[in-house]
Formats: C-alpha cells, structure tokens, sequence
C-alpha cells in the first residue's frame, strides 16, 4: 500500500465539502440540498462511483465549479466520494442537510482553507485516511483575539446583539 497526499485545487472565492457517500443517488440528492438551501449560490458537484461504471458523476449551475470538482476527484481517485465546491454560499449554510442526507456516510472537509487530502492506495483503489485542512494554531486566544471573534460574528450576521 501507498500514501499519497493530494492537495486540492479551487478558486480562493470558493469553499469545498469532502465527504463519502454510497449511492449513485447522491448527486442528484445532495444538488437538491445546495438548490433548495442557497438558491443564489454557484456550485458543482461530483461523486465518484466505487463499482459499476466507476464514473464521476457531475451536476450543478456553475460549468467552472462542475469541472472543479470532477479535476480534484480525479486526483483524490478515491470510490464513493463527493465534493461540493460553493461560491456565494458557506458549508454552515448547507451543513447539516447534507450529514442528513441518508447516503451520506460522513464529511471530512468543510473549508475555504487550503487542503490536502490524505490518500491510500493498493491494487484496487484509492481510499481516504483524513484531510489536513488549513494550518497549525499559533497560539491560544486571548481577550483581544476573543472581543475580535465576537464581533465578527455579530459583524458578518451570524450572531446577534452587542
């Protein structure tokens, strides 16, 4: 067996979901999850099939996002695996409908961040072991850092009040 890192690859204005599903059925489930969440987002969406025709099966609004998504899959070569990648909208937005979608098994990523998935490979096939998603911390938060959390979240709409 071999260990592969595969750093993905999309525009910086966009955020990914990486996961693992086991069903043709995905793509169609999860596009009407963006669709119906974050109507005004871009996206593309691929899922690469684990049997069968062992195609990467592709939908969205966004032919640039579509291919996004089918180009880093390729690299990850790995069965029943998805990608999401998302402009205009963010992974809290469409989270926990896509963990509810009942062939979803788990979601490794949910970023903007860079990041490098970690690949193992024998005869058969690629598989996930985990991701590295962004960088290590630097330290701990103090009272400055944790007053400019705060506000920012209130600043960006995503908490209320003072």
């Amino acid at each position: 067996m071999e260990i592969e890192e595969v750093d993905l690859v999309y525009p910086e204005d966009c955020n990914i979901v990486l996961g693992y599903s086991h069903f043709i059925k995905t793509i169609e489930d999860l596009t009407e999850i963006v669709t119906t969440t974050v109507p005004l987002c871009e996206f593309g969406i691929g899922f690469s099939e684990a049997s069968g025709k062992r195609l990467i099966r592709t939908d969205g609004n966004s032919d640039q996002l579509i291919k996004v998504a089918s180009e880093n899959l390729k690299m990850i070569g790995s069965g029943h695996t998805f990608l999401i990648v998302l402009r205009k909208a963010y992974p809290i937005n469409i989270l926990n409908a896509v963990k509810s979608c009942q062939e979803v098994g788990y979601v490794m990523a949910a970023t903007s961040n860079p990041l490098t998935v970690i690949v193992a490979r024998n005869k058969r096939g690629g598989g996930i072991i985990g991701v590295i998603d962004g960088y290590s911390p630097l330290g701990v938060e103090d009272r400055n850092a944790r007053a400019e959390r705060i506000n920012f979240l209130r600043d960006i709409g995503y908490k209320r009040g003072p």
